[in-house]
């Protein structure tokens, strides 16, 4: 749900929708943004949008959440990257388990940090009506390691408004729904809420399909996730069809901007205005979806390793998810990553190979990042299949950081003191991500690529 708010600035690029709007815009306050933060993107931005389905104002009407507690129901990290013609969204799903920073209350007191928590719980820390999106910014930073330049938050009230501005949206059931797939508890099925098949739904209709979680697929928030995905790639190509004008984007901006809540840096309509002009190359095909590399743990979800880490160092790099990383092999001069910084951290570098000269390489390319460099040597064995970052306790954090110089490489916690790099067979021809091998584009079919759905 959260995914539709930053859809018009996504397609338009349209600076004269903005000022006419500029009246619409709420922010929210930069001082609970985290001290401790990533160092900015060399290339490329991200932004954070949330969905928050608290029950609150306008929408007690349209269920949600119990109370007026503001509570995250969605939420993606969108990459556009710096060539301004391609850009990805990282949907999180809420119950990940993550590690929440310290966040900041409303009576301005920091709460202290809370390791394995559900991500969604950090919108809620403070448990106001409004909700806490600087924590949840502060949440996704830790988890990524990257710069969040914008975030957004939307309600229901705002996306029901928008799905009915440009007339409904296109979206694929595989199975007839009915009222007890969307209220479990319900004692009979109800009525008929969607036919099997193509549809086109807006306003309440809209929200009950992306809201739908248990009565469908494997009744979890993965697949929910999936059918997000494809209704807001079905948005973005029903605004591209009906022309970026003033008579179809107006109104949608208008609904838009109404319920969204944004920082300070999105807080004007001349800022808006910048942002969108930055993203107006994008096209359908070129918009990806892809959702952070998972397992179930019980009945959460974990972050699978390292995926994710090669995933983020992928964004950070500005490197389209699926190409080759930098070339690091012993054939190739190394070359610094300028949004990896690595000064005041120790690593020791082990050649785990029978390739000769790999550890010297890599010892290269970590002092250009500024990296102090220990022991370079030939490790105990050199049958490693994969690169490996070996840390000690407290050093997690040191690890993710030489992780993100060498994509390939997965983080291994030991006993001893310091940080360890052990250069495996992989090194240097690992392709970023696999997870480009599932991701949705925003021309796909809106019946195709609904794995769990």
């Amino acid at each position: 749900m959260g995914t539709l708010a930053f859809v018009v600035l996504l397609v338009s690029g349209v600076g004269w929708v903005y000022l006419r709007l500029g009246g619409n815009i709420n922010t929210f306050g930069a001082d609970g943004i985290s001290g401790d933060r990533p160092p900015g993107n060399a290339s490329g931005s991200n932004v954070l949008v949330i969905g928050s389905d608290s029950r609150a104002g306008g929408n007690k009407g349209l269920g949600g959440g119990e109370g007026d507690i503001g509570r995250s129901d969605t939420a993606f990290l969108l990459h556009v990257y710096g060539d301004g013609k391609h850009a990805v969204a990282v949907s999180v799903p809420r119950d990940t388990l993550v590690d929440v920073p310290p966040c900041r209350l409303p009576d301005g007191e920091w709460t202290e940090e809370a390791p394995d928590t559900m991500f969604n719980s950090a919108f809620s820390v403070g448990e106001t009506e409004k909700g806490n999106p600087a924590c949840t910014q502060n949440t996704v930073e830790k988890l990524t390691g990257l710069r969040v330049d914008h975030t957004v938050v939307v309600d229901f009230e705002g996306f029901a408004r928008m799905t009915s501005a440009v007339g409904g949206v296109q979206v694929c059931l595989p199975k007839d729904i009915y009222q007890r797939d969307l209220s479990p508890n319900r004692g009979s099925r109800g009525d008929l809420l969607f036919p099997a098949g193509l549809q086109t739904v807006e306003g309440q209709k809209a929200l009950d399909y992306v809201r739908l979680r248990h009565g469908i697929g494997d009744g979890s928030d993965i697949g929910r996730i999936k059918r997000q995905q494809a209704f807001v790639a079905s948005l973005i190509k029903k605004v591209k069809s009906g022309g970026l004008n003033p008579t179809t984007l107006l109104p949608l901006a208008n609904a838009a901007t109404k319920s969204m809540t944004v920082d300070p840096g999105l807080g004007s309509a001349d800022k808006m205005i910048s942002f969108a002009m930055s993203m107006k190359g994008i096209d359908l095909h070129n918009t990806k979806f892809v959702t952070i590399p998972w397992r179930y743990e019980g009945e959460r979800v974990a972050v699978v390793e390292p995926d994710a880490d090669r995933l983020w160092a992928s964004l950070k790099a500005d490197r389209p998810l699926g190409s080759p990383s930098p070339t690091t092999s012993a054939t190739a001069s190394p070359s610094p990553s300028a949004s990896v910084s690595g000064e005041g951290i120790v690593v020791a570098v082990y050649n785990g190979t029978l390739t000769k000269g790999l550890a010297a390489k890599a010892a290269v390319t970590l002092r250009a990042s500024g990296f102090t460099v220990g022991s370079v040597a030939t490790a105990r064995s050199q049958d490693h299949a994969t690169t490996l970052v070996e840390y000690g306790p407290g050093e997690k954090e040191h690890a993710k950081t030489v992780a993100a110089l060498f994509p390939d490489a997965r983080l291994e916690a030991t006993t001893g003191a310091g940080l360890s790099l052990v250069l495996g067979g992989s090194y240097g021809t690992t392709p970023a991500p696999a997870a480009s091998d599932k991701a949705r584009s925003a021309d796909d079919n809106p019946c195709s690529n609904l794995t769990f759905g």
